[in-house]
């Protein structure tokens, strides 16, 4: 790992007041989750096509909404 992102990493972990391999097994869970939800969006918009700028800004103000700030 770069030294400058483990030196984050470190800083991160221990502001959360978890291990470093916890705090890395969350982040790997939320990279995973981004790439299912866009292959999910992605095989949608195949069937379907393409999402509008409309339905686009409902799912960001409903993502806001879900999303506590400093998560996303």
């Amino acid at each position: 790992m770069d030294r400058d992102v483990h030196e984050r990493v470190v800083a991160e972990a221990a502001a959360e007041g978890v291990s470093v391999s916890a705090w890395m097994t969350a982040a790997a869970r939320r990279a995973l989750l981004v790439r299912d939800g866009l292959a999910a969006v992605a095989e949608w918009e195949a069937e379907h096509g393409e999402l509008s700028d409309a339905e686009m800004a409902a799912a960001r103000r409903r993502v806001s909404a879900e999303v506590p700030s400093g998560s996303a």
